[in-house]
C-alpha cells in the first residue's frame, strides 16, 4: 500500500501533463507555468495554518554545550567546589560509562563572568559571549530542553530528526518537502559544516543526518564543502563545453523519464530531479559564493574571519546569503563542543567562533527586512554535567554528557523575544519548572512554519509517519509572539 500511494503522489502531475502528450511537451508547459506549479509538485504540502517563518537557519554545536558555563547562571556552586554532587540530586540516573566507573563526583563551578542583559534580564556568560547578549531581548531562552539520549549519535540523530535510530527524514528534509523552495536554481535545503578555530574533540558528522529517509531523496541536504569546489563535480570536466554536458544531462533525463513514465519508480523521479538541479547550480553556486561583492561594513559585523572559507562567521553569512536567494532550510553543524576535559581551554575559542557571527546573523537579517520571517536556532543534542569528569583543578576540568537538562535559543520568524522558558536545580541537573521535551520543540518550529504536528504526516509502511513520533506532544504557546 505505501508504495502505491508513493508512486501516485510522485507521477500524478506528470501523467496528467503528459497523457496523450509527449514529455516534451509537458516539461514546456511546466516551464512555462513556471512556480505556480513547482509549489503543486510532488512532496508539496500547503501549509496548516498561516506561517510566521518562511525559512530556518540551525547552528548545531556537534557535541553538546555546556549550559551551566553559557546559559543557565549556577553562582549557589561557587560554595562548592570539589565537594561531592549530592545522591538526591543525581538519583541513580543512567551516566556514561566515561564517569559511571567514578568514586567521586567533584562540582566545578563555572568560572566565568555572569551578569544579566537586556531588559528581559537573561543571565548569560557575559565574558564571553558580549556580543550574543546585546541581542538578549531579540531572543527567546530555553533552558530546559531534555532527550533520553545519552551519547552522541543518537542523540543528535534524535535532535535533527525526532528518533535516535538513523534513518528517519531530519527537520530541514520536512521542512524542504513542506515548503519547497523559492528558486529553481538551488536546493531547498543546504547543510554547510563549519571549521572550528580548536580541533581538540570532534565527533564524527555524517549524511545520515541531513537523510531524507523515507521522503522522496529529493528533500535530502545538499552539503556544501569548505575547500575545492563547493560542490562535488559542479563544474564541467576538462574539455566538456556546457552545452554538451546539457545534452548529455538531457539525453539521461529523457531516459529516465521513460523508465518513471513505464514504472513509477521514485528514485527515478529523484534521479531526475537531481540531474536537472545540478545543471542549474553550476550557474547559480558561483554567483552564490563570491563575497567579493559584499561591502566592507558586513565583514566587520561578521568579523574578519567571515572571509575564511570553512569558518563558522563565513559560513553563518552564507547561510545569510543562501536563504536571500530562497534556500528554505540552512543547516550548519560547527564541531569541538564535546568538553570531557579541558573546559577552560576550549571554551573561550568556541564562543570567540560563534559570538560574533549569531549577533551578526541576527542585526544583519534585521536590516534586510528577513528577521521576522526567518527562524535562527542554536544548540546542541544534550548538557553536560555540573561535576568533573575526572580530576578537577581550578585550570581544568572536564564535562561528561547531560540529557537531563540543557539549554538552547531561538530567534526571529515568530520566537518570543526576551522569553526566558523553564529552569533547573542549583546543580543544573534536573529540571523544575517547565520541561521542554524535544518532540514538543520540534512540534513548535513546524507550528512556526506553518505546519500541525499531527496532521503534517507522509505515508510510508502502511502509517501517517511524522518527525514528532507517537507520544503526546504541544506546541508550546509561551515560546511563540
Amino acid at each position: 500500500m505505501s508504495i502505491l500511494h508513493e508512486w501516485n503522489s510522485l507521477q500524478t502531475r506528470r501523467r496528467f501533463l503528459g497523457r496523450g502528450a509527449n514529455a516534451l511537451g509537458a516539461a514546456a508547459l511546466t516551464s512555462l507555468l513556471g512556480r505556480s506549479l513547482a509549489h503543486a509538485a510532488p512532496g508539496a504540502v500547503s501549509t496548516q495554518h498561516l506561517p510566521k517563518a518562511k525559512r530556518v537557519i540551525y547552528l548545531h554545536m556537534v557535541g553538546g554545550p555546556s549550559q551551566m558555563d553559557l546559559l543557565d547562571y549556577k553562582p549557589a556552586m561557587q560554595a562548592m567546589y570539589d565537594k561531592d554532587l549530592p545522591a538526591s540530586i543525581r538519583n541513580g540516573q543512567r551516566l556514561t560509562t566515561m564517569t559511571s566507573g567514578q568514586s567521586r563526583f567533584p562540582i566545578a563551578p563555572s568560572k566565568y563572568k555572569f551578569s544579566q542583559a537586556g531588559q528581559c534580564g537573561m543571565w548569560m556568560n557575559t565574558e564571553l559571549l558580549p556580543n550574543l547578549a546585546k541581542n538578549a531581548d531579540d531572543i527567546c531562552w530555553m533552558r530546559s530542553l531534555n532527550t533520553e539520549a545519552i551519547n552522541h549519535e543518537p542523540a543528535i540523530c534524535a535532535m535533527q530528526t525526532g528518533n535516535q535510530i538513523t534513518g528517519r527524514p531530519c527537520l530541514g528534509s520536512w521542512a524542504s518537502y513542506g515548503l519547497g523552495s523559492t528558486n529553481d536554481n538551488l536546493p531547498s535545503f543546504v547543510v554547510l559544516i563549519a571549521t572550528p578555530t580548536n580541533r581538540e574533540q570532534e565527533q564524527a558528522i555524517s549524511s545520515r543526518l541531513w537523510s531524507s529517509g523515507y521522503l522522496p531523496g529529493e528533500h535530502a541536504g545538499v552539503s556544501f564543502r569548505s575547500k575545492g569546489d563547493p560542490i562535488l563535480f559542479i563544474n564541467n570536466p576538462p574539455g566538456v563545453p556546457d552545452d554538451l554536458r546539457k545534452q548529455t544531462i538531457d539525453g539521461i533525463n529523457q531516459l529516465n523519464r521513460l523508465n518513471y513514465e513505464a514504472i513509477g519508480d521514485p528514485e527515478t523521479h529523484t534521479r531526475i530531479k537531481q540531474y536537472e538541479m545540478a545543471f542549474r547550480m553550476q550557474a547559480s553556486v558561483p554567483e552564490l559564493t563570491d563575497l567579493s561583492k559584499e561591502p566592507e561594513h558586513i565583514f566587520k559585523l561578521y568579523g574578519e574571519e567571515a572571509r575564511k572559507r570553512g569558518s563558522f562567521a563565513n559560513s553563518v553569512l552564507m547561510a545569510r546569503r543562501l536563504v536571500e536567494r530562497g534556500v528554505r532550510f540552512v543547516q550548519i553543524y560547527h564541531n569541538n563542543w564535546d568538553h570531557h576535559g579541558n573546559v577552560n581551554g576550549r571554551m573561550p575559542s568556541q564562543c570567540k567562533d560563534v559570538d560574533q557571527p549569531c549577533h551578526a546573523l541576527i542585526e544583519d537579517l534585521k536590516q534586510r527586512g528577513m528577521f521576522d520571517d526567518t527562524l535562527i536556532i542554536w544548540g546542541g543534542e544534550f548538557g553536560r554535567t555540573i561535576y568533573s569528569q575526572g580530576g578537577l583543578s581550578k585550570d581544568n576540568y572536564g564535562r561528561d554528557h547531560h540529557p537531563r537538562c540543557f539549554s538552547m535559543w531561538m530567534a526571529g520568524g515568530g520566537a518570543r523575544g526576551g522569553q526566558i522558558y523553564g529552569e533547573t536545580d542549583e546543580f543544573s541537573y534536573n529540571i523544575v519548572k517547565d520541561p521542554l521535551p524535544i518532540r514538543d520543540f520540534h512540534a513548535t518550529v513546524l507550528h512556526l512554519l506553518g505546519y500541525d504536528h499531527e496532521r503534517f504526516t507522509y505515508k510510508y509502511q502502511g502509517l501517517d509517519q511524522k518527525l514528532v513520533g507517537v507520544l503526546p506532544t504541544k506546541v508550546v504557546k509561551a515560546l511563540i509572539k
